[in-house]
């Protein structure tokens, strides 16, 4: 207590003790908690799995998602956001590996087994982030080849890529067949295995950790995972009640059965496509998408809470939020129930940015990778550039600095057996095993349901396309031989 607050002083002199007594608290506030109060947080939150349709904000899905809604409105959707591909059959460990490291795709590829030693010698997301002065925390999926122990000063509850295989998930529902599956059946594991919720498990940790960071001097950048929306897509009942199959539409560009899918490894040997039964009737994907659905509303409601907790601890105002997943997935699109395809219900993501500077309810069909965020985060808390990250900042674009994207195309890849280029409003799609080429106009076409590649008027556009791919391929270090395959567009 300042002397003169003694009983007995002056009414004078206790107020002159108390103004210099908060001057000298002000004074004596340490500098790193000034240096956070100008350096914002990053919270950076991450689906699996889950297609661009998927937030109701943006019209395509009769679905509920009040919270991402919110977020829409509060910030800035890239409604074009796409992932590369896969150098394997699970997408979502080229997806992430791209992400952490800040390298396209063949590039991770060839330092995929490696990710360990990228993280020591400080070529990481997390890495480059806790040099750059924030104290970083991770919980949820990871499926990266790296120890989110070295990874994160603080991690919980990492998870592999799925949820244990659960066999009565799978060719399901059968015509005239009772249905042994229950999403809402706690005894089988998967999402239940632990005893709560896996996508609770996320939302726990990160109320958690926001408690946590507001009393550290340090800015955060949190990476919070969920395993939602992936199979095996199990949630309580009374989220798959809200979805009466009668609510539940079939796609529009729904297919009995893919004609290429076994030359593009789509057909039964594939494991997410043995989810439904072939040849898909439109019950079993009716009954699937309720599953997808539901389950995303639950993950929804657990960001509610995560950014419920943000404001109560007062930090909303300083820090960036970041929304969006490692891949689509088709669930009963084109004939196919996967993410391994180059269409856009699998390529691309739900893309949103909110924060300090960035404009409110705003819409931008710019082309961008999802990877970009891992420099744009990089950007925003001041780590300096990194000469071994290939994707941009979206910082220019966030602010209105530019209004042209870094991409002139969009390059799409799956194993040996599929690429595609998106430019100019078009999509080629190449199959070399099958020797098929596929061409959409995406901008009249946007269910990709009419093929263009057999009308004659097609073939400039498609050499055009296909000479902007190889250029593309090169730049990447795509080895595929492809040019032979179709030379009728050389």
């Amino acid at each position: 207590m300042p002397p003169d607050m003694r009983v007995g002083s002056s009414p004078e002199s206790m107020k002159k003790s108390l103004l210099l007594f908060a001057l000298a608290l002000t004074l004596a506030t340490p500098t790193e908690a000034a240096s956070k109060a100008k350096k914002p947080n990053i919270l950076f939150i991450f689906a699996d799995d889950m297609c661009f349709e998927l937030i109701r904000e943006w019209g395509h899905t009769d679905i509920d998602t009040p919270n991402l809604d919110r977020l829409v409105r509060q910030g800035t959707t890239f409604t074009h956001a796409y992932n590369m591909g896969s150098w394997s059959g699970a997408v979502c460990v080229a997806s992430r590996t791209m992400l952490n490291t800040g390298r396209y795709i063949w590039s991770a590829n060839s330092i995929y087994g490696q990710t360990g030693k990228e993280l020591e010698e400080g070529r990481f997301w997390s890495a480059n982030m806790r040099d750059a002065g924030y104290r970083t925390y991770f919980s949820g999926k990871w499926h990266v080849r790296a120890d989110t122990e070295k990874a994160f000063d603080v991690s919980r509850n990492v998870r592999a890529g799925m949820p244990k295989t659960v066999p009565t998930a799978y060719n399901r529902p059968l015509v005239g067949q009772p249905d042994n599956w229950s999403p809402y059946d706690k005894s089988i594991g998967g999402f239940w295995e632990g005893g709560k919720h896996w996508s609770e498990v996320v939302a726990d940790d990160g109320v958690s950790y926001l408690e946590q960071a507001g009393k550290d001097n340090k800015p955060f950048f949190m990476y919070l995972a969920f395993n939602a929306v992936h199979d095996p897509r199990q949630v309580a009942k009374e989220y798959i009640d809200r979805y009466p199959l009668d609510r539940v539409k079939v796609p529009e560009n729904f297919l009995p059965m893919y004609p290429h899918k076994d030359k593009i490894k789509n057909g039964p040997s594939l494991r997410d496509e043995k989810l439904g039964p072939f040849p898909r009737t439109e019950h079993a994907v009716k009954v699937h998408r309720q599953e997808y659905y539901a389950l995303a509303t639950h993950m929804d409601e657990q960001i509610g809470r995560i950014l419920a907790e943000l404001d109560r601890t007062g930090q909303a105002d300083n820090t960036y939020i970041f929304f969006t997943a490692d891949h689509g997935l088709a669930v009963g699109h084109h004939g196919l129930f996967g993410k391994q395809n180059m269409y856009d219900h699998s390529l691309r993501v739900p893309f949103i940015a909110a924060g300090p500077g960035i404009p409110k309810n705003k819409r931008l069909d710019t082309p961008i990778y999802l990877q970009d965020v891992m420099p744009t985060t990089l950007e925003i808390g001041g780590a300096p550039k990194q000469p071994h990250v290939d994707f941009h900042s979206l910082m220019p674009l966030l602010t209105g600095q530019t209004k042209q994207s870094h991409l002139k195309s969009v390059y799409g890849a799956y194993l040996d057996v599929q690429r595609a280029i998106i430019d100019d409003g078009y999509k080629l799609i190449l199959y070399p095993e099958a020797k098929v080429a596929r061409l959409y106009h995406l901008a009249k076409d946007p269910h990709e349901m009419k093929d263009l590649a057999a009308n004659p008027k097609s073939k400039r556009v498609m050499k055009s396309l296909f000479s902007k791919f190889l250029a593309q391929q090169q730049a990447l270090g795509d080895k595929l031989e492809i040019a032979s395959v179709f030379p009728e567009l050389n």
